[in-house]
């Protein structure tokens, strides 16, 4: 039984449930009623091992941690974003409204005080997440469906965009118009930053995925291997962590060829086709769902959605499969780590999200 956690206007109604669920042993089944027992010994500040959050009317296809690891924002396709408390009662306590459709995609600003947004409306949402918790600024530029956005983790603020309308596209939130513009010949999937924020790297329908000399807007390099849509991307953690063995310039890549993968993107790599070897198990169905993967901020693991309802972890070094953890109803659409503790999230089609302990490293 896992603590289930109602939106804020639910809360009063659940409060005495919930508070029965926290003390109770966390033992959670998949379809095939296999029972997966945590132990006794805890690894986080959670208030429970488990803790299941409900409120999205619709498929939750995003989710992330802020910098602090205080607070959890999901995006559904019910259209709207969820801001969560991570400790203590886990309650909603702020719900963004403002997109027209889907929200496909969402991050966290640097400082964790907006969050960036990506809609199968067309446009990017920027919010206020401390305060007035609405809507700073809507970015309408691209023609079709925005599939994936990502914000710069230095300099200027900065958010990119992946559009069905063949092209990428990078904001600066304090500009009324994209400040650059790479073009493709067809749909955008996926985008993300280098860590220094001078290439920009994008996949698409085309299997293929390019790193942008974001000076230039040319391609400085066209990164193959996978054989189907790319669904994902996600740079290496910064070498500013409190980890120094993390290599900031590697690539994740996600594909609807089952696979995930890594590449080098030192400037000057001896490895000629710089794939650093792939991930495998997680699972992508007809329904081509998006699905995201991520790193852990020691840059020891990573982690896919799945389309056949479970979490995949990975370690980055052995490439072996760490945890397949069952739960979800679903396809789980992301797996966020914590920035702090040994704790992840996912969210899934099913409308639901998990936050859960996992071991320390």
């Amino acid at each position: 039984m896992s603590l289930i956690v109602q939106p804020q206007q639910q809360q009063q109604q659940q409060q005495q449930q919930q508070q029965q669920k926290q003390n109770n042993a966390i033992v959670t089944t998949n379809n095939n009623k296999n029972q997966i027992i945590l132990g006794t010994e805890r690894t986080s500040k959670l208030s429970s091992p488990i803790i299941q959050l409900v409120g999205h009317k619709a498929s939750v296809n995003t989710c992330k941690f802020n910098t602090y690891g205080t607070a959890l924002a999901s995006g559904s396709s019910d259209n709207e974003i969820f801001l969560w408390n991570v400790y203590g009662e886990c309650i909603n306590y702020g719900v963004l409204k403002g997109h027209k459709h889907s929200v496909l995609e969402l991050h966290w600003s640097n400082d964790s005080t907006q969050i960036y947004s990506c809609s199968a409306d067309k446009t990017i949402g920027i919010w206020d997440a401390v305060e007035g918790m609405s809507l700073i600024k809507r970015i309408k530029e691209h023609n079709s469906i925005i599939n994936s956005c990502c914000s710069s983790r230095r300099g200027s603020p900065l958010v990119a965009s992946a559009s069905d309308d063949g092209t990428s596209r990078i904001f600066d939130i304090r500009s009324k118009s994209s400040i650059h513009s790479f073009k493709h010949k067809g749909p955008v999937t996926a985008v993300c930053f280098s860590d220094s924020s001078d290439q920009l790297i994008t996949g698409s329908v085309d299997n293929n995925i390019r790193v942008w000399d974001i000076r230039t807007e040319t391609v400085s390099m066209t990164l193959t291997g996978h054989t189907d849509t790319i669904t994902s991307l996600s740079f290496s953690p910064s070498s500013d962590s409190n980890n120094f063995n993390v290599n900031n310039s590697i690539l994740l890549s996600n594909s609807m060829d089952g696979t995930l993968r890594m590449w080098d993107l030192k400037p000057f790599s001896v490895n000629n086709n710089r794939s650093l070897g792939g991930f495998q198990g997680a699972h992508h169905n007809f329904e081509q769902s998006l699905l995201k993967c991520s790193w852990s901020a020691d840059g020891q693991r990573v982690s896919s959605g799945s389309a056949d309802g479970l979490v995949y972890i990975w370690d980055t070094e052995s490439h072996k499969v760490l945890y397949k953890l069952p739960g979800h109803q679903g396809t789980v659409m992301e797996v966020a780590f914590h920035p702090n503790e040994p704790i992840i999230a996912s969210c899934s089609e099913d409308k639901t999200i998990y936050i859960g302990e996992i071991t320390k490293q």
